[in-house]
């Protein structure tokens, strides 16, 4: 894999990314994540990462939309994120289980 550059790289970045990194359990997630972000903010994190798991099974646009109320610019944002972004979505998407 190449080097990898962002574009939102900075000490301040860094730092938020090495606390993300130090949570352990899910209930540290849950912690750390509800006392940072807007419960607005962390169901749309986790609705588009519901979308890009749809998506990577090859659900419809219509199936998606329906099964997570995301609009059809979200589902096609997420989709150009899997197809031509950063990885990110696929990293995650290959390291963790589905129930």
């Amino acid at each position: 894999m190449s080097e990898y550059k962002s574009k939102l790289e900075s000490r301040e970045m860094d730092y938020f990314c090495e606390a993300a990194l130090s949570l352990k359990t899910k209930e540290e997630c849950y912690r750390f994540f509800e006392d940072i972000f807007t419960i607005s903010e962390l169901k749309a994190v986790d609705q588009r990462l519901q979308v890009a798991k749809m998506l990577k099974e090859k659900k419809t646009y219509s199936e998606i939309a329906t099964a997570t109320g995301a609009s059809t610019a979200t589902i096609s944002r997420v989709n150009r994120c899997l197809n031509y972004g950063s990885d990110g979505y696929n990293i995650v998407l290959e390291r963790i289980s589905w129930e």
